[in-house]
C-alpha cells in the first residue's frame, strides 16, 4: 500500500530507523499538505493513505488532489485541520492517535506551572544580562495556590493528579464529572472556576463552539494576578484579549505552548512571507500580538512541543501503523473519527 507522509519531521526518524514498515511503501515529504501542496500524476492516482501532522490544512481542494485516496491518518489527537465532512461524503476514512501525550503534556504543564510561579524565565534572562534584583523573582509555595482545570480527560485528569501530589487544591470544570478524580478534584461551574482559581489550565478539544471560550468578559472574571495554561489548542482563548489582560495587570502572566493560526506563527523563516500574503486579516492582526507577547516577560510561549518527547513520538507513529493495519483488516471503529 502506497502511503504519503506529510509533516516528516527530525523527531520521527529514529522510529523509521528502528521499525522498518515492510508491508508499506511509504514516501516521506516534510513540508505540511496544504492547496499549495504539488502531487504527481503517480501519487495523485496511486496513494491510498495519507498521514498527517496539525500544521497540515485538509480542504476539499486538497482532497481533490487525490483519486483514491482511502484513509488519512493524523499523527494527532485533534483533527479540526481536516474538513471531515468532506471526507464522510467522499467515503474516506479519518483516523486519529488519542491520548499518547497524558504524561508528556502533563509534566509540560506541571513544569510550565513551576516556571511561572517561580519567576524562572525572567531570573534566567537577568542572570544572562548580569542584571540580577533578586525581589524580581519572588514566587509562591504550590501548595498555597488554587488550581482550576478545564478538561479532565486523559491530561486533564492526569495534571489533577499530579498538582494534588505537590499539595494544591484542585477545582474542575468539564461537561462529564470524572469518576476517578472524586477524592481529588472538587467540580464546579465555569464561572467559579474563573473566579476562584489562581492559576488555569485548559485541557479541552478544540470545536467550533469553543472558539474563544476565554475572552475579555472571562479574563474580567479571573482572580487579579493569576496566571493561564493553555497546552490545548490557540483558538480556545482570545489572544488580543489576553494581551490586553496582561498589559492592564489583571494577570501576573501566562504559559502558551499553542497559539491561534499556527502555520503562520510558529515557522522556520523559510514560508513566512508566502504563509503571511495568503493569511485572512484576522490570522495577521493574531500573528501581531502574538509577537508582543512573546516580547512580554509576563509570557512564556513555546512551538506546540508540550507533547513533544521520545517517548509521545513513538506511540504516536505506532499507533498510527497499527490504524491503517486495523483498517486493512476491516476494523471500523478503532480511533475512528469518520
Amino acid at each position: 500500500m502506497n502511503i504519503m507522509f506529510f509533516d516528516y519531521r527530525e523527531s520521527e526518524k529514529e522510529y523509521f530507523e528502528n521499525h522498518p514498515n515492510d508491508d508499506f511503501n511509504i514516501k516521506f515529504i516534510e513540508e505540511p499538505l496544504n492547496e499549495d501542496t504539488e502531487i504527481s500524476d503517480y501519487d495523485s492516482k496511486e496513494t491510498c493513505v495519507i498521514s498527517v501532522f496539525m500544521t497540515s490544512k485538509i480542504t476539499s481542494r486538497v482532497l481533490d488532489k487525490f483519486r483514491n485516496l482511502r484513509v488519512i491518518t493524523t499523527r494527532s489527537t485533534g483533527y479540526d485541520h481536516i474538513n471531515i465532512d468532506e471526507c464522510a461524503k467522499r467515503n474516506i476514512r479519518v483516523l486519529n492517535v488519542e491520548h499518547y501525550g497524558k504524561i508528556s503534556v502533563t509534566e509540560y504543564t506541571i513544569g510550565m506551572i513551576i516556571a511561572l510561579i517561580r519567576k524562572v524565565v525572567p531570573a534566567v534572562r537577568d542572570m544572562k544580562n548580569a542584571n540580577i534584583n533578586t525581589q524580581r523573582y519572588i514566587g509562591r509555595d504550590l501548595n498555597k495556590l488554587k488550581l482550576g482545570v478545564i478538561g479532565t480527560g486523559a491530561i486533564g485528569s492526569s495534571v489533577c493528579k499530579v498538582a494534588k501530589s505537590l499539595g494544591m487544591e484542585i477545582i474542575a470544570n468539564d461537561k462529564q464529572k470524572n469518576l476517578e478524580l472524586k477524592d481529588i478534584v472538587s467540580y464546579t461551574d465555569f464561572e467559579t472556576l474563573l473566579k476562584e482559581s489562581d492559576i488555569i489550565t485548559l485541557h479541552i478539544p478544540y470545536t467550533p463552539e469553543a472558539f474563544h471560550l476565554i475572552s475579555e468578559y472571562e479574563l474580567s472574571l479571573m482572580k487579579n494576578n493569576s496566571y493561564i495554561i493553555n497546552t490545548a489548542r490557540g483558538e480556545l482563548i482570545d489572544t488580543a484579549a489576553l494581551y490586553n489582560a496582561l498589559e492592564n495587570g489583571k494577570l501576573a502572566g501566562c504559559a502558551l505552548d499553542v497559539q491561534e493560526c499556527e502555520n503562520i506563527v510558529i515557522n522556520d523563516g523559510k514560508h513566512l512571507v508566502s504563509n503571511i500574503i495568503k493569511a485572512d486579516k484576522f490570522c495577521i492582526q493574531q500573528t501581531v500580538i502574538t509577537q508582543k507577547l512573546i516580547e512580554s516577560d509576563k509570557v512564556i510561549i513555546t512551538p506546540h512541543i508540550a507533547y513533544n518527547t521520545i517517548d509521545a513520538v513513538n506511540t504516536i507513529l505506532e499507533v498510527t501503523f497499527q490504524n491503517i493495519r486495523n483498517f486493512l483488516k476491516g476494523d471500523n471503529s478503532t480511533n475512528r473519527v469518520v
